[in-house]
């Protein structure tokens, strides 16, 4: 079609119309973000004059930045400069330390772990021993994060603690040696069962990928024939580890991941590099609710290339890639840039990341808002909300006594008295078992304790009270809600003896860590442990494993 010059004219101005209108916006986009960071700038010039209390002016400027990102997702972060090492600490796996976890148990400090070879090891220092000096500061009063920081320095130097220790009346002083703490993704793997191998994979840092590839090629060349990949409760971590888990077990050259932002230009696909170790072993990889970011970049490519089976819950729902970028004054932003997508097409991140259940599970999403994928051979799966096992392990918790015997550390100090009181038979971590004079021994020991506590049932009655006095109901009520509270506190008596076979794990799990620290703790709790018995039972029967990896007809 041939343009005229009245139509030219025309196609000119409108174009210059509209070129005019996007220079306004941007112009009018930098407008309201001088003008808002003048007010901002004015606001705290004048809460600085004239509140009439002093104000940090770091820690108010903090809580705004921090208001401000929590505004957008929950993995864009302010990282000021006196907690970039943690952050370092928590992407390499590195740090120059003793090799301990501290935690606090009913105000004490206390030394959780002691990693195998560390230095804190070397020294003397036990699991169990509560912490009272830090190159002679007491520390009482100190958070658990503050303590870490007098424990971590520079490689070679020394420092001295001061500890409590059971059975001892005095305490012990230690100067332990700091050195490099590389934390193993790998803390344990093993065969467990005839030709099955299990490996344990608890965080994606540095080198995560080369340890998983080292224990399955050692564990096939002690006769393993099926793997079990344990990535429950893994957070995730670097995005390039979970590439390289990923290529242990799929051709090189097959699409893991790609990654998709407002930045073009970092949009990218990554691929498996290496040649794998094996193709065709069979695999069953354990994921939970708090499986997540790499961690379902693993199990999604495993599942989207019909490569295995997964076994357990739903995971967690973790989609965003995020990227640090540096600030002034040494601080960082570590910020969402893009989403990443696994080999189906599909993201798994959770549609709404902002309201979880307790356990850090997402409620159930409705058809309307999933999107259907398919696996290379064709099977149906969603996106919208993690990656759903096609062998699913309901996840019942542990009982309210259970859980208020760890929180008050009666079963941690039991295990602790235990170790003391046999500390030269070492017991084997698979066959050692909590007998029925044992445990008779810790119901007499812990009912000396206050470990009282207060069931979901209870407080489900509370808020009934409450409603009922609302209502003017209370009075025509009480009689049988005073019964059944009476019952309740009844059946709450036997729970020690209902729930012994879960209480009995926790403290076979404690007293095998005070002889064989993680790796033991780990090996030990494969009694009873639903998710790992089901993965065995489905990699020993062959035809339900290929069953569940085919489309349904």
């Amino acid at each position: 079609m041939k343009l005229t010059n009245k139509s030219f004219i025309a196609i000119a101005v409108a174009a210059l119309v509209f070129l005019a209108s996007f220079q306004i916006q941007k112009n009018d986009r930098y407008f309201e973000i001088i003008k808002n960071l003048d007010v901002f700038t004015t606001l705290y010039k004048e809460l600085n004059t004239y509140y009439v209390d002093e104000i940090n002016p770091t820690d108010i400027i903090e809580i705004g930045i921090e208001a401000m990102l929590q505004s957008l997702d929950p993995y864009t972060n302010f990282i000021p400069e006196d907690k970039i090492e943690d952050y370092r600490i928590m992407s390499t796996g590195q740090y120059g330390g003793i090799g301990t976890t501290l935690g606090k148990i009913e105000g004490r400090n206390v030394v959780m772990m002691v990693f195998e070879g560390a230095p804190a090891e070397t020294a003397g220092v036990n699991i169990g021993d509560e912490l009272l000096e830090v190159d002679g500061n007491p520390i009482s009063d100190y958070s658990t994060d503050e303590i870490n920081k007098l424990l971590k320095g520079q490689i070679g130097t020394q420092v001295e603690v001061k500890v409590k220790r059971s059975g001892e009346k005095r305490p012990l002083s230690f100067t332990v040696e700091r050195q490099r703490i590389n934390i193993e993704s790998v803390p344990y793997y093993g065969i467990i069962e005839n030709d099955i191998a299990y490996i344990r994979l608890t965080e994606f840092s540095s080198g995560a990928g080369a340890s998983v590839r080292a224990a399955l090629v050692e564990l096939k060349g002690k006769g393993a024939k099926k793997v079990i990949l344990d990535l429950r409760g893994n957070p995730g971590g670097l995005l390039n580890e979970s590439i390289e888990v990923s290529n242990v077990f799929i051709p090189k050259g097959l699409e893991v991941v790609s990654t998709k932002g407002k930045i073009e230009e970092w949009n990218k696909t990554y691929t498996a590099n290496k040649n794998p170790v094996d193709i065709n072993i069979p695999l069953a990889v354990l994921i939970s609710n708090n499986s997540a970011s790499a961690s379902e970049i693993v199990a999604g490519t495993i599942q989207d290339y019909d490569r295995g089976v997964l076994v357990g819950q739903r995971s967690f729902g973790k989609g965003l890639v995020q990227a640090t970028r540096p600030l002034s004054y040494n601080s960082q932003l570590k910020i969402t840039t893009a989403k990443y997508y696994i080999p189906s097409g599909r993201c798994i991140q959770a549609i709404d990341y902002s309201h979880r259940n307790e356990d850090g599970s997402i409620e159930k999403i409705p058809d309307s808002l999933k999107t259907e994928f398919k696996t290379r051979a064709g099977r149906v799966v969603y996106d919208g909300g993690g990656v759903s096992p096609e062998f699913k392990v309901e996840n019942k918790g542990l009982a309210p006594i259970t859980i208020q015997l760890i929180k008050k550390g009666f079963i941690f100090d039991f295990a602790t008295e235990y170790f003391y009181n046999n500390e030269e038979s070492v017991p084997d971590p698979k066959s050692f078992a909590i007998t029925d004079n044992l445990y008779t021994q810790f119901i007499d020991w812990v009912s000396t304790k206050d470990y009282s506590y207060i069931t979901a049932t209870e407080r489900a009655i509370n808020k009934l009270k409450e409603t009922a006095d609302s209502d003017k109901y209370l009075e025509f009520l009480e009689k049988e809600i005073r019964a059944l509270e009476t019952d309740i506190q009844e059946h709450k008596k036997e729970d020690l003896k209902v729930f012994s076979s879960e209480i009995k794990k926790a403290l076979k799990e404690e007293i095998i860590s005070r002889y064989h620290k993680r790796q033991g703790m780990i090996e030990s709790s494969f009694e009873n442990d639903e998710e790992v018995e089901a993965a065995i039972q489905l990699l020993n029967n062959s035809n339900k494993y290929q069953g569940l990896l085919e489309v349904e007809n």
